[in-house]
């Protein structure tokens, strides 16, 4: 089990690798990790995730008040707390602007079709949540019915949400997305989709059920 300065150093490497990758520009984004059942290790508020130093994160109950950290946690915590109570298996959650999926979400389009098996295998189908201000319960009503179904999340004119059973995992499932949306625009792009068939998907639940 990684100590919770482990998960420190974790927050600012993958903070750092999702703004050299362009999924956030300034201080846009916020990371977290599940220290245990009643906290929550989070990026500060209005900080660039790819300037932050171990120190700077804050740790938060369940309830989002603040026990630990010089500087306030995210105002979007909110969101994250919502997919702990939701999803026991979680432990970490990512939430960027992509840009290509985050253009898809500004389309109000989801990224539902199954074209490419990878993806399908390892996030599912992407819905995409209707609007919500951001860090209001606004929001959090607005994912509230896709959270338990799902492992990545599009939200209208605002971004991206995924998470894991580990930060890690949560970050690799941003990186499929955004992948994912550059495919997909590309078959925009030509014309045409060629999703998968129903016996091919089945063939896919059957490899998955193989693998756990």
């Amino acid at each position: 089990m990684n100590s919770e300065q482990q998960h420190r150093e974790e927050i600012v490497r993958l903070g750092r690798m999702l703004h050299q990758r362009g999924y956030v520009a300034a201080t846009d984004g916020n990371l977290s990790v599940r220290l245990d059942a009643e906290r929550v290790l989070t990026t500060p508020t209005n900080m660039s995730k790819g300037m932050l130093a171990a120190e700077d994160m804050a740790v938060v109950d369940m309830q989002g008040r603040q026990l630990e950290g010089r500087l306030p946690a995210s105002t979007e915590i909110g969101m994250h707390l919502l997919i702990y109570r939701l999803r026991p298996d979680v432990k970490g959650v990512v939430h960027a602007h992509p840009t290509t999926a985050t253009g898809y979400a500004a389309a109000g389009l989801e990224l539902n079709q199954a074209l490419i098996s990878e993806v399908v295998l390892s996030v599912g189908s992407i819905p995409l949540a209707r609007y919500g201000t951001p860090g209001t319960h606004e929001l959090i009503t607005a994912l509230e019915p896709l959270v338990p179904n799902h492992n990545a999340i599009l939200m209208a004119n605002h971004g991206v949400v995924t998470y894991g059973d580990s930060l890690l995992r949560a970050y690799m499932k941003m990186e499929t997305v955004e992948h994912f949306a550059k495919i997909a625009l590309v078959t925009h792009l030509l014309g045409r989709q060629q999703p998968l068939t129903a016996d091919d998907m089945e063939k896919l639940a059957a490899r998955m059920r193989a693998l756990t």
